[in-house]
């Protein structure tokens, strides 16, 4: 395994088990399960973020619905057909179980990608600047994951003009947010996204201005 490859995608959660483990699929004979982690925010609020998990793991009857968890692993992303359209969905496959340290930050992660379509720049209602950036992660097998990522204020204005194809270094953590699908003229949807909120991100050499100096990354 390219060491670069398994250093270029690394998260780090702690939280409750959410769900019953769901099997997910097999590979090579070893059945993987997709389990939901609610992880707190300093606010308080909890994002609920899918894992999937080797039943190796779960053999080890840590990831019982209510139970305290951390684990290392990487942001997936794979396409999954449903209603007839592709679509894009998102999952943190884990690596290891790791010893719960109430001491640490339970939501990071760290990519290391390229710009893979041009960052979408745009102001709320309440006049907060946003930029969408979807960055694309090289894992080993020539897979790469595709990972969709918000930066705020001033790094949104410094991401936004960047090119296609553009190295990029994110600090950030992951976030799960609803929104609402418009089905028809009265029928509405709601719909759980998945993301990574920047809060430090590098372009080849320059580094934006503002960061979170609590992210403190565990080295797998």
């Amino acid at each position: 395994m390219n060491y670069e490859l398994m250093n270029n995608n690394k998260v780090f959660l702690s939280g409750r088990v959410e769900s019953e483990p769901e099997f997910s699929h097999e590979t090579f004979g070893e059945g993987f399960y997709e389990v939901k982690l609610a992880v707190p925010r300093l606010s308080e609020h909890l994002d609920i973020i899918p894992v999937t998990v080797s039943e190796k793991l779960l053999a080890k009857d840590a990831f019982k619905v209510g139970n305290l968890v951390a684990i290392k692993g990487q942001f997936r992303s794979y396409n999954k057909i449903v209603d007839e359209k592709s679509r894009l969905m998102l999952t943190v496959f884990v690596r290891e179980l790791i010893e719960v340290d109430d001491t640490m930050n339970p939501n990071i992660i760290e990519i290391e990608g390229f710009i893979c379509k041009p960052p979408v720049y745009r102001t709320t209602p309440f006049k907060r600047e946003i930029c969408d950036v979807l960055v694309a992660v090289n894992r080993a097998y020539n897979k790469s994951d595709y990972l969709p990522c918000i930066a705020w204020g001033r790094n949104a204005r410094f991401i936004k003009d960047t090119e296609v194809g553009t190295k990029v270094s994110i600090v950030g953590r992951i976030q799960s947010r609803e929104y609402q699908k418009k089905i028809n003229d009265d029928e509405y949807e709601t719909k759980t996204a998945y993301e990574i909120s920047v809060n430090k991100i590098q372009i080849s050499g320059a580094e934006s201005e503002e960061t979170d100096t609590n992210v403190n990354l565990v080295e797998h």
